[in-house]
C-alpha cells in the first residue's frame, strides 16, 4: 500500500490538474456492451448522413433519385449506386473495427475530449485510406472522395455535441453516477476530492463507508460517514448507488463477498490498484480522471434502447404539444373561468434516483386543497402510502371532468421534453410518499418516471399499494420499446373510457 505522504502528494497533484482527464497515460477502459451498441449505431448513422450530403453536393443528385434508379443503375449497368453501397458497408465495418481497437466506444466520462477527437479522426482517416484504395482499384472515379472528410468532421462534431449535452445534464444532476467510498483514509479522501473537483466526470459522492482497521486520515465533517461494511448495500439502496470504490486494504475474502453482493444488487465495484491483491488480475486499469482504478464488476446498461426511448419521448412530445395546442389553450381558458386561481398546478415530485423536479398539471382543485388534506385523510380509499378519494370535495367542477379523461396530465409533455419524465414509466411520487417507502419500494425510482405506465392501464382502480409497486417493478424488469408501445395503445383506450378519478 502506498504511504500517507504519497496519497497527500497525489491529492495535491490532482487538485492542481482538475481540468484535465488523463486517458493516454494508463490502461484503456473497456467498453460496455450497451455503450458500444449505442456508439456503433451513431457511427453508422453519421456515415450514412455524410454520404447522403456528399452525394447531393458532388453528384448534384439526391439519394432518393439514386434509389429510384437503383434497379436500372445497379442491376443492369452495375455501377455507381451498387458500388457506393458496397464500399460504404466496408467503410462502416472498418471504422467500427478501428474505433473498437482504439477504445472509442468507452463511456465519455472515462475519456479525455481532445484525446477522443484525435483518435476519432485517426480512425476515420485510417478507414478512409482503405476506402480510397478500394475506389482506385475498382476505378470508381464518379464516387465522391469527400465522404471521408465529411465523415471525419461529422464524427468529431457529433461527439462534441454529445459531450455538451451530457455535461449540461450533469449540471442539472441528471445521468450522474452516485458513489460510495469504502474507507476513510487519505486515499479515500483524495478520491472524494477528485470526484468533486472534476464535475464533468459525472460522479456524485454520497458518503464514506467506515471499515475497521483502515488508516486514519484527516477529520471528516459530520454526516460524511454514512455506515459500515455491514450496512453497505442498505446504504447503496437508500442512496441509489451506481458504483462502490474500495480504497482501503482488507482481507481478500471481504472484497470477494462485496463483489458477489455487487453482482446480486446490480452495483458496479471498483478498487484502487494497491489493494487489488490478485482478486482478478485480468482486469485493466481504468482512469477516473487521473485516479487509477480497477473495475471488478460493471453492469450492462441498454444504452442504445434507452437512446431510442429518449428519441421517441422527444418526438412524441413535440408532435403532441403541436397537435393539442388548441386544446391546451381552450382548457386553460376554461380553468380560469371555472374557479379562481392559476391555470397550472406544480408540485415537487421524486424522479429517477431520488432527484426532485417540479411536475406540472392543469389545476383541478381549489386553491387551499393542500392545506385541507389533513381534514379528509379519514376518507382515504387507498391503503398504506397511496391517497385517493373518489368524491374528493376539493375537486372543482371542471377538474372532475379533466380527471375523468386524464386531461389534467397533458402539460406533463413539457416535463418529458426537458427530460424529467418519460412517456411511459412509474408515476412520480410525492416526497411524503417516498418517506414511507421500505427499501424494496425504492426499486421503482431506478428509472425515469412516466406520464402513463403499467399500473395506469392494468391496476388503476386497485387500492393496494403492494399491487402498485409490483406492477411498476414488473415494468422495470421486463422493459422494452415494444412494451412501451403496448402501454401507450392501452392508455389511449383507458383515457377514452373515462375511468380516471
Amino acid at each position: 500500500m502506498a504511504s500517507s505522504d504519497f496519497w497527500q502528494r497525489l491529492s495535491s497533484s490532482l487538485a492542481l490538474s482538475a481540468e484535465w482527464e488523463s486517458s493516454a497515460s494508463g490502461g484503456p477502459a473497456r467498453p460496455t456492451r450497451g455503450t458500444a451498441k449505442l456508439w456503433i449505431f451513431l457511427d453508422i448513422l453519421t456515415v450514412c448522413l455524410a454520404a447522403a450530403v456528399t452525394t447531393i453536393f458532388e453528384l448534384h443528385t439526391t439519394p432518393l433519385d439514386e434509389a429510384r434508379g437503383f434497379w436500372h443503375g445497379t442491376l443492369i449497368h452495375g455501377r455507381s449506386m451498387g458500388i457506393l453501397l458496397a464500399l460504404l458497408c466496408g467503410f462502416c465495418f472498418t471504422l467500427i473495427a478501428t474505433s473498437r481497437r482504439m477504445h472509442l466506444y468507452t463511456p465519455a466520462r472515462l475519456t479525455n475530449f481532445l484525446h477522443e477527437q484525435r483518435l476519432s479522426a485517426q480512425a476515420c482517416l485510417t478507414s478512409g485510406l482503405l476506402l480510397t484504395g478500394a475506389l482506385y482499384l475498382v476505378h470508381a472515379n464518379d464516387i465522391p472522395r469527400g465522404i471521408v472528410l465529411l465523415v471525419a468532421i461529422a464524427l468529431g462534431l457529433r461527439r462534441l455535441i454529445f459531450r455538451i449535452l451530457l455535461y449540461r445534464r450533469f449540471d442539472r444532476g441528471l445521468d450522474t453516477r452516485n458513489v460510495l467510498i469504502v474507507g476513510t483514509g487519505p486515499e479515500a479522501q483524495a478520491l472524494r476530492h477528485h470526484l468533486d473537483s472534476i464535475r464533468h466526470l459525472g460522479y456524485t459522492f454520497k458518503g464514506f463507508i467506515d471499515l475497521p482497521g483502515s488508516r486514519p486520515g484527516a477529520p471528516l465533517p459530520p454526516g460524511d460517514i454514512v455506515g459500515t461494511l455491514d450496512s453497505l448495500f442498505q446504504n447503496a439502496r437508500k442512496q441509489f448507488i451506481d458504483e462502490i470504490f474500495f480504497t482501503t486494504p482488507c482481507e481478500r475474502h471481504i472484497v470477494q463477498e462485496v463483489l458477489e453482493q455487487s453482482r446480486a444488487h446490480g452495483v458496479d465495484l471498483r478498487v484502487v490498484p494497491e489493494i487489488y491483491d490478485a482478486v482478478a488480475w485480468d482486469s485493466p486499469v481504468e482512469y477516473i480522471g487521473q485516479f487509477p482504478t480497477m473495475p471488478l464488476h460493471r453492469g450492462e446498461v441498454p444504452e442504445l434502447e434507452l437512446f431510442f426511448k429518449r428519441v421517441f419521448d422527444t418526438v412524441f412530445s413535440v408532435l403532441a404539444v403541436i397537435l393539442i395546442s388548441p386544446l391546451l389553450l381552450a382548457l386553460a381558458i376554461a380553468i380560469k373561468l371555472d374557479s379562481p386561481g392559476p391555470v397550472f398546478y406544480t408540485s415537487e415530485r421524486i424522479g429517477k434516483k431520488g432527484v426532485v423536479f417540479r411536475c406540472i398539471k392543469f389545476r383541478t382543485m381549489v386553491l387551499d386543497a393542500d392545506t385541507r388534506r389533513a381534514e379528509i385523510m379519514h376518507m382515504n380509499e387507498r391503503d398504506d402510502v397511496l391517497f385517493k378519494i373518489s368524491n374528493d370535495p376539493r375537486i372543482t367542477r371542471l377538474g372532475r371532468f379533466l380527471r375523468k379523461y386524464s386531461l389534467d396530465e397533458l402539460p406533463q409533455f413539457f416535463n418529458v421534453l426537458v427530460g424529467d419524465m418519460s412517456i411511459v414509466g412509474p408515476r412520480p411520487p410525492l416526497a411524503g410518499e417516498v418517506r414511507k417507502y421500505d427499501l424494496s419500494h425504492l426499486r421503482r425510482l431506478d428509472v425515469t418516471p412516466g406520464i402513463t405506465g403499467l399500473w395506469q392501464v392494468q391496476g388503476r382502480q386497485d387500492p393496494s399499494f403492494a399491487s402498485y409497486v409490483s406492477l411498476d417493478v414488473t415494468y422495470i424488469e421486463n422493459w422494452s420499446i415494444w412494451l412501451d408501445f403496448k402501454i401507450i395503445m392501452r392508455t389511449i383506450a383507458v383515457v377514452f373510457s373515462g375511468t380516471g378519478s
